[in-house]
């Protein structure tokens, strides 16, 4: 059975999934735009165990990167969460299968980078993806772009919400995205894990004080 964060009847909630390896201030800033700018409940952090699109030797010990998730995701409406590694999930259709139950409960909308839009049609099943869950695009440096122009907003242009009310698309009826402006943020985990020694990972190094 699986344990999912606690939530009430009708509320509205992000479902923020990535490796966060590591975890960093922009991804906090994009759960904290997504929680304002979509007038959420709750924004869920979901630690995948192994994202499928990269290799696993780059991934992170698991239990290191969801400790250290949570000491970045300090808001009162941030749940971190090992929800995929419950289910098993390699991927975020699976996640979503395993929701289904919960989500004729509340309103899901899975946040992601606009990176991801740009790249969303070699996920596994990304079609079944776009047509379960309302989606939230949140800006990143070098990707609004290619992401606005990419196979997946060219094939679903028609079911855009508009960018001026965004809090519109958590429950719109699938498919249904949005674009979300915010500060761009120059911090990336690639850039993380290249300058960063392999002793413990230190939370100051990245904008969060302990």
């Amino acid at each position: 059975m699986l344990k999912l964060p606690p939530f009430g009847e009708g509320q509205r909630i992000g479902l923020f999934g990535g490796s966060f390896n590591p975890a960093h201030r922009g991804h906090y800033m994009v759960a904290l735009y997504a929680l304002k700018r979509l007038q959420l409940d709750w924004v869920w952090w979901l630690v995948s165990p192994q994202n499928p699109l990269k290799d696993p030797r780059e991934t992170g010990e698991y239990e290191e990167r969801l400790a250290y998730t949570r000491r970045i995701a300090r808001h009162p409406r941030f749940v971190v969460s090992d929800l995929e590694r419950q289910i098993g999930a390699r991927y975020t259709a699976d996640t979503l299968e395993a929701l289904k139950v919960a989500a004729q409960r509340v309103h899901f909308v899975w946040i992601m980078g606009a990176d991801s839009l740009a790249g969303l049609h070699r996920w596994h099943h990304w079609t079944d993806i776009v047509e379960s869950v309302p989606l939230a695009v949140l800006a990143r440096p070098g990707y609004s772009i290619r992401a606005l122009q990419g196979v997946a907003a060219m094939r679903y242009a028609d079911c855009r919400v508009s960018s001026e009310r965004p809090a519109d698309v958590v429950a719109a009826k699938p498919p249904a995205w949005t674009f979300v402006t915010m500060p761009l943020r120059k911090e990336s985990s690639t850039a993380i894990r290249k300058r960063r020694k392999p002793a413990r990972l230190n939370p100051a190094e990245h904008g969060v004080k302990s």
